[in-house]
C-alpha cells in the first residue's frame, strides 16, 4: 500500500495523509475496547455507527485509491477528506461502498484543500446519518473510536483515547504545498492508510473529528515507514460542519486572500545571500490587500503577527483566518525595516 501524498517531517516524525491505494480485500474487523477504556462500549458504538460509515473508491487517469467517509444527510450527502477524492478530479470516477454491501457511483459537491475536506453526493435516500458532536465537551484522556477502511478493510473499528486537543498540524495538500490542520484532535486510536475521511466518534457515536493524518517514524531517507504508531490527527467537527455547510450551500469555501505570491527564504538561503529569513514577495496583485498595505515585489516579510514568517506559519494563517481579519507584518525593504497591516480580502 502507499500513501497518496508527500510527507512532511516535523521533529523526528513524519506527517502523512492516510488515504490508501485501492485493492485490499474488504472485510469486517471489530476492535474491542481495552480495560483502560472499559467505560466505552465499543461493541455498541460499532453497532450504532457503522451503518453511517462508507468506503470511498477514487479512480483517476493513472492511479486509484480508497478512503473512508461518513453519511451526514439522509439524502446521500457524505463527508470525507479532499485528498481521498483528489485522484478522481477532474476526469476520474468515484464510487461509495455502503455498510450493507451496496456500491454506487458518487459525485463531488465541493472540495476544500485548505481544510482537507470534501463533500460527496450519492443517489440514495433514507440513509442512516452520523450526527456532529458539536456541543460535546472533549477532554484529554477520554475514550474515542475510529471507524473506516484502513488498507481497504471496510467496516473496521479501532478504539483509543484523545491524546491532545488543539494541535496545529502541517500536512501536505493534494494540489501541492502545505496546509495546517487547525485545532486538530490527536488520538492514539490506530489509524492507517485508508482511514482518511472516516469519523472519529465519542462513546455515544457522535462525530467529533474527521481522521486525516498520521505521524510515522521516518527511515534513513526521511520517508514514512509502516503504519500507525499511535499518533493520529482528526479535523475537529466544528470545522467539518462549517466547511460542509459552505460546500453544500455554495460549492466552495471562502478563504482569505492576500493578493501576493511569496517564496520562503530558509536559514541556509539567508546565510548564503546575506539576507533575513522570511517570505520573499515575488508578485503583488494591483489593488489587492498586499498592494493596499504597501507591499512591493522584493520585500521580505519577516514576521506574521509576531511569529517568524515561513511556509508553516503562513499555512496556519490561511487555514485559521477569515475574510476581514487583519495581520500585522514586519517587512524588510533593502536596509529599511517597517511594519504594516494587511486586511484579508475574499479570494477572487
Amino acid at each position: 500500500m502507499r500513501l497518496t501524498a508527500v510527507h512532511i517531517v516535523v521533529g523526528c516524525l513524519v506527517i502523512a495523509v492516510v488515504a490508501a491505494a485501492a485493492g485490499a480485500m474488504a472485510s469486517r474487523v471489530l476492535g474491542s475496547s481495552s480495560s483502560s477504556q472499559s467505560s466505552c462500549n465499543t461493541v455498541q458504538v460499532a453497532h450504532d455507527a457503522l451503518p453511517s460509515v462508507v468506503t470511498i473508491y477514487a479512480t483517476g487517469p493513472s492511479s486509484s485509491g480508497s478512503g473512508s467517509g461518513a453519511i451526514i444527510r439522509a439524502d446521500g450527502v457524505i463527508l470525507t477528506n479532499n485528498h481521498v477524492v483528489a485522484e478522481a478530479i477532474p476526469s476520474g470516477s468515484l464510487a461509495v461502498l455502503f455498510n450493507d454491501g451496496q456500491r454506487v457511483p458518487a459525485s463531488v459537491v465541493g472540495t476544500d484543500p485548505v481544510s482537507d475536506l470534501a463533500v460527496l453526493k450519492v443517489d440514495r435516500t433514507g440513509l442512516p446519518i452520523m450526527k456532529f458532536g458539536i456541543g460535546d465537551r472533549l477532554a484529554v484522556g477520554q475514550p474515542v473510536v475510529a471507524l473506516g477502511a484502513p488498507l481497504g478493510l471496510s467496516g473496521s473499528v479501532t478504539s483509543g483515547i484523545i491524546s491532545a486537543l488543539g494541535r496545529n498540524v502541517p500536512a501536505p495538500r493534494s494540489d501541492g504545498g502545505t496546509t495546517v490542520l487547525v485545532d486538530a484532535i490527536q488520538t492514539d486510536a490506530p489509524i492507517n492508510p485508508g482511514n482518511s475521511g472516516g469519523p472519529l466518534v465519542t462513546c455515544n457515536g457522535a462525530l467529533v473529528g474527521v481522521n486525516t493524518a498520521i505521524s510515522t517514524v521516518p527511515d534513513s531517507n526521511g520517508q514514512a515507514v509502516g503504519g500507525s504508531v499511535g499518533i493520529g490527527f482528526a479535523v475537529p467537527s466544528s470545522t467539518a460542519q462549517r466547511v460542509s455547510d459552505e460546500l453544500l450551500a455554495n460549492g466552495k469555501v471562502t478563504h482569505p486572500w492576500v493578493g501576493a505570491q511569496v517564496a520562503e527564504i530558509s536559514d541556509a538561503m539567508a546565510s548564503r545571500f546575506g539576507t533575513s529569513t522570511g517570505l520573499f514577495v515575488q508578485n503583488v496583485t494591483g489593488g489587492g490587500p498586499a498592494d493596499q498595505a504597501g507591499l512591493r515585489v522584493g520585500d521580505i516579510i519577516t514576521t506574521l503577527d509576531g511569529s517568524p514568517a515561513n511556509s508553516v506559519s503562513l499555512a496556519y494563517f490561511f487555514a485559521s483566518a477569515k475574510v476581514g481579519d487583519e495581520v500585522h507584518v514586519q517587512v524588510q525593504r533593502g536596509s529599511q525595516h517597517f511594519e504594516t497591516t494587511v486586511k484579508m480580502g475574499e479570494q477572487p
